[in-house]
């Protein structure tokens, strides 16, 4: 196995949410051939709702045995349950709704609304984190990472140029100013990311090209967050064509 960047690209945005929700069944299912259980982790934004969508919609979806699947969040924003801007709940409707995980095996970050401060949120986070990881860890070696970009590079709610970048002790960590609204943000930190087994990031939009081609380039962190992120086994990043201007020829990848 290596863990070198590789990128695949896909004619359009639904034809990249629908391939990678394929490999994600497929990959799921050889986890599970393997192991007892699956550990996800997955983010918000328009193309990582897409893919969940695809997977909730495909009818390869009922190979998995969902009951060994455990999903995680990388990033949530603090508002209250059940608000439109929260992660957690256009994955009710989109993937959760049509996947059968037990409740137990789903693991959101508190909301606002929970009776705890933000930074008690982060602590709760991390205590769950911390007893479902294997000895030695602070968090889930996440067998599948699901990551997007924003056009400024971040990735999580981790910004450009933010202190988060440089935590190397916590595995949660906690945005009162974020450049997106809303302000406040939970978010896991790098060390817990790249400790994934395998790192999937999802790119779409000629607005994500010059921010591709930075972070491949071998940017620095500080300006360009997601080219910090590289899982243990794989770091893939699945592009449509637009967003794939930038990438060098010996980086595009058929297969992987």
């Amino acid at each position: 196995m290596t863990n070198e960047r590789r990128v695949l690209v896909h004619p359009d945005k639904q034809s990249l949410g629908a391939s990678v929700a394929a490999r994600f069944i497929t990959k799921i299912i050889d986890v599970l051939d393997e192991q007892e259980r699956a550990d996800i982790a997955i983010s918000g934004g328009s193309v990582s709702t897409l893919v969940l969508a695809a997977i909730g919609q495909s009818p390869a979806r009922e190979s998995v045995d969902w009951s060994k699947v455990h999903v995680w969040w990388v990033d949530e924003r603090w508002v209250a349950e059940g608000d439109a801007d929260r992660n957690v709940t256009g994955t009710q409707s989109d993937f959760f709704a049509h996947v059968d995980i037990p409740e137990a095996n789903i693991h959101p970050m508190a909301p606002s609304d929970a009776g705890l401060s933000i930074d008690e949120a982060a602590a709760q986070y991390e205590r769950g984190l911390q007893d479902a990881a294997p000895e030695g860890a602070v968090a889930p070696r996440f067998d599948i990472t699901l990551l997007g970009v924003g056009p400024d590079g971040h990735t999580a709610s981790l910004f450009p140029e933010f202190p988060q970048l440089a935590v190397t002790d916590r595995a949660v960590l906690t945005v009162d100013d974020s450049p997106k609204p809303p302000a406040q943000r939970l978010t896991l930190s790098f060390p817990v990311i790249n400790a994934s087994q395998r790192v999937w990031v999802i790119l779409s939009g000629a607005e994500k090209a010059s921010v591709l081609g930075l972070a491949l380039a071998g940017a620095a962190v500080d300006e360009v967050p997601v080219g910090g992120v590289q899982g243990r086994k794989r770091t893939v990043f699945f592009v449509d064509q637009d967003a794939a201007r930038d990438v060098p020829e010996n980086l595009i990848a058929s297969t992987y």
